[in-house]
């Protein structure tokens, strides 16, 4: 009961990339040398997370400059030497994206080595993320497939069978990252579920999750929240559809943001909820008893055993001891709670 968490990646060592940056150039030019730093410190982010006391653990995404990207990098059909300056997340910002320029294919596993080592060095729940097939289409230009919905389901079904490769490699969790559905709450109830289902057909896994939250804690997302108004209303529009949905875990922020934490009541008992009870876009580190608030907050919408205390975000761009002291809180303010029910 209240299994703790984190919604995805962790900083890098600074042997490995640069530190407190996204999309952080490697260290290390040579693949085989820069294939043992991403073993290193996968294996070394795997042991910080547990001395932390988190239940559920991952690879902190170590072997992945970027969470889209990472996994983009072994599809065929995409060109990633001609990328194209666009709009994302419906231009809240303007990134160099790849272009896809033939029909997708998977010709192996993308993470399965990824898998297979983080498994072999440790005992305690493993998740794995993936992003999620909206998310992946509007982080890419297209100049094949001519539609959005189209392209969502031709990575829906790569997905599919990436996922599956991960699960027998020892993967316990898939967690399908989708912070485009806060950015376009229209298409959810649509082709964004009908995507995500089609992602998670017929898996294998303990758990699968979708992940969607208000982003990085970088200036663009920061200066888009000021724009979102007193009481951030987005969750209400998707959650009906994703409870709907055929996915275990659905993962939302409420750790110093202005989402309100009764949204939860959508919820109930129908789905396990990641509790985001860790601010990634502040560098002040919480307090086992501000976490432990955030938990009991939640408690009083929907049922301990569907509560997973977890990070907001990913922590790729935060300082790594800012990081590793935050999930030691989130693991003691779980364990308070626990504790007091």
């Amino acid at each position: 009961m209240l299994k703790t968490t984190l919604a995805g990646s962790l900083p890098k060592p600074a042997w490995l990339a640069e530190p407190e940056t996204l999309w952080a150039p490697w260290a290390l030019e040579s693949p085989e040398r820069r294939l043992e730093a991403i073993q290193d410190a996968t294996r070394l982010a795997l042991e910080d997370q547990e001395l932390a006391g988190l239940d559920i653990v991952s690879d902190g995404e170590q072997s992945r400059q970027h969470f889209v990207h990472g996994f983009l990098e072994g599809i065929e059909g995409i060109d990633f030497n001609n990328k194209r300056r666009i709009g994302i997340r419906d231009d809240r910002y303007e990134a160099d994206c790849p272009v896809i320029v033939s029909a997708l294919s998977r010709p192996k596993p993308v993470h399965a080595d990824q898998v297979a080592y983080a498994r072999a060095h440790t005992d305690r729940e493993l998740k794995f993320t993936l992003p999620g097939p909206m998310t992946i289409v509007d982080t890419l230009a297209d100049d094949h497939y001519g539609d959005r919905e189209s392209m969502a389901m031709a990575f829906a079904d790569i997905l599919n069978a990436e996922a599956a490769d991960l699960i027998a490699a020892g993967a316990d969790v898939i967690q399908f990252d989708e912070p485009a559905f806060n950015a376009y709450t229209h298409l959810v109830p649509g082709w964004g579920v009908e995507a995500l289902n089609r992602a998670a057909k017929g898996l294998k896994a303990k758990k699968t999750a979708v992940h969607i939250c208000y982003g990085y804690g970088i200036q663009q997302n920061n200066d888009w929240k000021k724009t979102l108004g007193k009481v951030w209303a987005q969750y209400r529009e998707i959650l009906p559809a994703l409870v709907a949905s055929d996915i275990d875990q659905i993962s939302l922020e409420f750790a110093g943001s202005r989402v309100p934490v009764d949204v939860l009541e959508l919820v109930g008992d129908k789905k396990d909820v990641l509790v985001g009870a860790i601010d990634v876009a502040s560098a002040e580190v919480e307090t086992p008893e501000q976490v432990a608030a955030v938990i009991r907050a939640a408690l009083k919408h929907m049922p301990a055993e569907r509560i997973y205390p977890c990070t907001n975000c990913g922590m790729a761009p935060m300082k790594r001891e800012i990081a590793y002291a935050k999930l030691a809180s989130l693991a003691k303010g779980a364990k308070m709670v626990r504790e007091s029910l």
